[in-house]
């Protein structure tokens, strides 16, 4: 299934796309896509599809916000892909690198992105993000992971490299959670339809290519990153995982950091694309 919300900033209406593109109002049974709606409507929510119990509505035109409203945690993996690592001069990590975003820095697939005052060094990074439908804590084995996963997302964990490295204090979530620096969706493709392990994942700034990878090149794969955070943390329904971006940002000194009226596209297959204009 494919769930998104519609309409304006603080007002979406949540719904399940179908494969022919009409739109089922979700709003019937389920005030949002939250984490109450993860847990416990989300594991029945196809036969009731099936039973005809959402109707149809008409979206045409409308704002599509994030396809989940405000995750209690954001919790995000750096340096998970080695080709990136290198291009940002660190070795690849033996564990996870783990940072935290604020929930509300969360944003539309298609919201501007407004640049923080003063920033010259925005950076785009396409992610593969995980949305958590159950409850993980110590879990026993990575094989315990995927029963976990509620879906999966696109995002883009845009970040300000002065502020993230030359101002870090030594962690980098100064750099990440500005306002809006969390786009997501278009849509959360549930779990039975992916494959987390082999996505193509990618970005253009103004129609040029800039990441071009596949899920297959992560260091630590969807599963053992569930299993190993849920060591030192708990996941609930509804939190968020940024599992970390391949080669091809602006920190690389290969391209400039984004500026006024650029335009940023992010895709990851079978999960739709995104596409903001830089303010």
């Amino acid at each position: 299934m494919r769930l998104a919300r519609t309409g304006e900033r603080g007002a979406e209406r949540p719904v399940v796309v179908a494969e022919d593109g009409r739109l089922l109002d979700l709003s019937v049974i389920a005030d949002d896509i939250d984490a109450e709606f993860i847990a416990r409507t989300l594991p029945g929510l196809a036969a009731r599809i099936a039973a005809g119990e959402l109707p149809e509505i008409t979206g045409a035109g409308a704002r599509l916000g994030a396809p989940i409203a405000r995750p209690g945690s954001i919790v995000c993996i750096g340096m998970n892909y080695a080709a990136h690592a290198a291009e940002s001069g660190a070795e690849p990590p033996s564990d996870l690198v783990v940072f935290l975003k604020t929930a509300n820095t969360v944003a539309g697939p298609f919201d501007d992105v407004a640049l923080p005052p003063g920033s010259e060094k925005t950076d785009w990074e396409v992610e593969l993000g995980v949305v958590i439908g159950r409850r993980a804590s110590y879990l026993g084995s990575v094989a315990e992971a995927r029963a976990h996963i509620a879906g999966y997302v696109t995002a883009n964990d845009l970040s300000e490299r002065a502020w993230q490295i030359e101002r870090s204090g030594g962690q980098w979530s100064k750099g990440k959670a500005f306002p809006g620096f969390s786009p997501v969706g278009p849509w959360l493709v549930t779990a039975d339809e992916v494959d987390p392990d082999r996505l193509r994942i990618r970005s253009w700034v103004n129609g040029e290519p800039r990441q071009d990878s596949s899920t297959a090149d992560m260091i630590f794969g969807v599963d053992e990153i569930v299993y190993r955070l849920s060591q030192f943390l708990v996941l609930e329904p509804g939190d968020l995982i940024l599992t970390g971006t391949p080669e091809g940002v602006a920190l690389s000194g290969r391209f400039p950091y984004l500026a006024p009226d650029d335009v940023v596209e992010l895709e990851i297959e079978g999960l739709g694309r995104q596409r903001q204009v830089v303010r």
